[in-house]
């Protein structure tokens, strides 16, 4: 069991609809000795990719992105649900269905923030369906820029998403894929992963 695998369990708390709340120490209040832990596995894992800019989406995976970008010394961008005021000029947009708030979204991001020459690495807390990253993959094809790979905290392993995504062809390293949940218990089983 890894390090994050051992706070899921010690920590997160699973609930019907298979719901995995990890508010205490990932999406809401924030663990950032956890995250750094979290930035230098993800620098491990993509260390052979030559990224330049780290994509999320807001609002969760904005933290751990910012810590992951600090490991591989480049900005964050992330792209916003809504358009306000200070985003001026011409954007990408995509549209986006959130599991947990079952809602769609389009989600935006400036044109002047993502290019061509960009090798970007995606990265979110959650993966469950998959249609945040279609979202955000758009948003980089749009722009022309290549997505080198998706860094993902927690992924739903008995959903699609991960399927999905790694069938598009993109390189996707989550460090936690939990295979399944029972609320009754509190029980979470995860995928063996090779370190």
């Amino acid at each position: 069991m890894n390090f994050l695998e051992e706070r899921i369990v010690k920590d997160g708390i699973v609930k019907e609809g298979n719901i995995l709340k990890v508010d205490s120490f990932l999406n809401h209040q924030m663990d950032v000795q956890l995250f750094q832990q979290m930035g230098e596995e993800f620098k491990r894992r993509f260390a052979y990719k030559e990224i330049n800019k780290i994509l999320t989406i807001e609002a969760s995976g904005i933290g751990i992105a910012c810590i992951v970008a600090s490991c591989f010394h480049v900005p964050v961008v992330f792209a916003k649900k809504s358009k306000s005021v200070n985003i001026d000029g011409a954007v990408y947009v995509a549209e986006v269905e959130s599991f947990t708030h079952k809602c769609k979204n389009q989600v935006i991001v400036s044109k002047k923030f993502l290019h061509p020459e960009d090798k970007v690495l995606i990265i979110d807390d959650f993966l469950a369906n998959g249609c945040a990253l279609q979202g955000l993959i758009s948003i980089v094809t749009q722009a022309g820029a290549t997505v080198e790979g998706i860094g993902i905290a927690v992924e739903k392993g008995f959903q699609q998403g991960g399927r999905i995504i790694r069938n598009l062809g993109y390189p996707l390293e989550s460090l936690a894929i939990v295979e399944s949940m029972d609320a009754s218990n509190g029980t979470i089983v995860f995928r063996e992963q090779e370190q």
